[in-house]
């Protein structure tokens, strides 16, 4: 059964990847001068072989010659498919605009940070699962030692989309004393009670489309939000914003209401500097959050710190993990799989129709 699954699943990847991108085509990212430059300012690194597995990333320093600034780590995490080949991650999301000149100058009292995209080994059928939180752990951990002159340990962010949103999720469960804050973005997996009361000091800013075809804004993303508040020592600092409809800067649609990270990308704003379109944004107290340019995400990251001491980890910390964790035959991460295979069909039929008309 197993090897049925996998060789249905590796089919299924052959035939989307590359095409679609949990799931964005190369045509739907919005054009920006020096976007193709700023991926290109991303070197290569990669983290130590851990339990079989080695993370490899994409990483941009803020560090100029003699600088003995100690600055901030930004983790960021792919969702499926984006992840497919080296250097994907930072070609299919954007989050190369975090290393332009002005998204590096908000982050208060440094004036840059370290973007670390590190990538699951999708050409192994692994997408972000359990058995990949300790070797991305390491890969961190190895990043930090490397950098250790320039790195401030108690302002390090995690962040993703999808999947990678699960990531997210899941490495502060598994390490919460190591993250300052993290951002998921459309989560593919829903913590439990005993999960979010385990990242009850950390502060949360959580961003969906509220027409996710894919993760459901009602069944999955507001129930995840509630046990975050609930559970939450800081619920003024946490942040739900939700994309009424899902859009680009410029205010275009995108192809389906599970970009949202296209959001999260330009910092919050858009084009014009102005509010986002189609979004709002409340915290844990269920407050009205007004952004106003350029406080965005990467201001409400800034401000927050933590006590981590820089002691790499030796496991996995609070995620057990057993054979049976292994992604591949996991219930959620088929049916996201598959949930997205249907998606990409959808769109393909809803253009034959806008072509019959």
């Amino acid at each position: 059964m197993k090897k049925i699954i996998s060789v249905i699943l590796a089919f299924l990847m052959i035939c989307t990847t590359g095409t679609v991108s949990v799931f964005a085509t190369d045509a739907e990212l919005p054009l920006s001068a020096g976007l193709e430059t700023l991926q290109a300012a991303f070197e290569k690194g990669k983290g130590p072989e851990t339990d079989t597995y080695t993370i490899d990333y994409r990483y941009f320093s803020p560090v100029k010659a003699d600088d003995t600034t100690k600055y901030p780590l930004v983790v960021w995490l792919h969702g499926m498919g984006d992840g497919s080949e080296e250097g994907r991650q930072v070609e299919k999301s954007n989050v190369a605009f975090w290393a332009s000149d002005e998204y590096q100058a908000r982050f208060a009292g440094t004036e840059g940070a370290f973007i670390l995209a590190a990538r699951s080994p999708e050409e192994k059928l692994v997408f972000w699962d359990d058995t990949t939180i300790y070797p991305l752990r390491a890969a961190i951990d190895d990043f930090i030692a490397k950098n250790a002159d320039n790195i401030d340990l108690s302002r390090i962010y995690i962040g993703g989309y999808s999947m990678g949103g699960k990531m997210t999720l899941k490495m502060a469960v598994a390490y919460p004393d190591m993250f300052a804050a993290i951002f998921p973005i459309c989560p593919a997996w829903a913590p439990t009670a005993e999960q979010t009361a385990l990242i009850a000091d950390i502060p949360v800013w959580l961003t969906s489309g509220k027409t996710d075809p894919l993760i459901n804004y009602q069944t999955s993303i507001i129930p995840t939000w509630e046990k975050i508040v609930e559970n939450s020592n800081v619920k003024a600092d946490c942040r739900l914003s939700t994309l009424n409809k899902v859009k680009y800067a410029d205010g275009t649609n995108t192809s389906s209401g599970h970009h949202a990270w296209f959001a999260v990308n330009n910092d919050m704003f858009s084009a014009e500097n102005g509010d986002y379109p189609e979004m709002s944004t409340i915290n844990g107290l269920n407050e009205t959050v007004v952004l106003t340019y350029p406080e965005g995400m990467i201001s409400w990251l800034s401000q927050f710190s933590s006590d981590f001491d820089g002691t790499p980890a030796k496991d996995s910390g609070n995620i057990t993990v057993t054979e049976e964790t292994h992604n591949l035959f996991s219930i959620d991460t088929i049916v996201e799989f598959f949930r997205t295979v249907m998606d990409f069909f959808k769109k393909i039929i809803d253009m034959m129709f806008g072509f019959m008309k």
